[in-house]
């Protein structure tokens, strides 16, 4: 049997997985730190958005439910409350969609409708995967450290633009509070990880599932971009 890894080793690592397909540098989120897309494509990804998150307090609810030790379910329970008070984040993310020109209600069905892209309805899948039958140490890495500890890096870069087109603090409030709140996520799923992770094999599908779940997150904004700047640019081009 191959032995663990060291702890530094392992979280550099999952860290690194991370980065390949990293969403800061997908063209749509390069198109929004220029400040180059429109309130209606930032109001379609809004409507993916709000698919993929509206269920993520049941699923992190799932997740604690797992959880045996007590250290471990306290973080996730700060994870779970922040998701819910003192304003919900799917409500935040409509309020944005709102602001985009998008009607709440519009959001709210576009699954009913056949509004949410194939790539959205697999994140949301896979988030789901993640805190219900994969191993705890995969669902930390997957969920807290590739996903969470994403945006303290993305969301300062779509507020800046944000206020550039003309959006006010209140409307782009769902990303100030994740930069805040997501701070500590990473650290929190890193140690998490580690303590789950208990043999190389755990350790190496751990790594395997930072880089899936990065992946996961870069194929739904190719959808996202398909479906809007994508799909203009092939028209511009006719």
């Amino acid at each position: 049997m191959t032995k663990l890894m060291p702890k530094e080793e392992f979280w550099k690592k999952l860290q690194e997985a991370r980065t390949p397909s990293h969403s800061i540098g997908h063209p749509f989120s390069n198109s929004w730190k220029k400040a180059e897309l429109s309130k209606e494509d930032l109001g379609f990804w809004a409507m993916q958005q709000y698919y993929y998150i509206e269920e993520v307090p049941q699923m992190f609810a799932l997740l604690f439910a797992r959880l045996p030790d007590l250290d471990a379910r306290l973080h996730m329970l700060e994870n779970l409350m922040g998701e819910e008070i003192p304003e919900r984040h799917p409500e935040l993310m409509l309020n944005f969609a709102e602001a985009c020109g998008f009607e709440k209600d519009f959001v709210k069905t576009g699954y009913n409708n056949g509004r949410i892209l194939p790539s959205t309805i697999a994140m949301r899948s896979w988030t789901y995967e993640l805190a219900t039958i994969r191993p705890l140490s995969d669902a930390a890495a997957g969920i807290m450290v590739a996903l969470e500890g994403q945006t303290p890096t993305i969301y300062p870069h779509y507020i800046e633009a944000g206020k550039k087109m003309g959006f006010s603090d209140e409307d782009l409030k769902f990303f100030s509070v994740h930069v805040e709140a997501d701070e500590g996520h990473e650290e929190h799923g890193l140690e998490i990880c580690s303590r789950y992770a208990t043999t190389y094999e755990l350790q190496l599908q751990a790594i395997a599932t930072v880089g899936t779940s990065a992946r996961m997150r870069f194929r739904m904004l190719d959808g996202v971009w398909d479906a809007t700047v994508g799909k203009n640019q092939v028209k511009a081009a006719e």
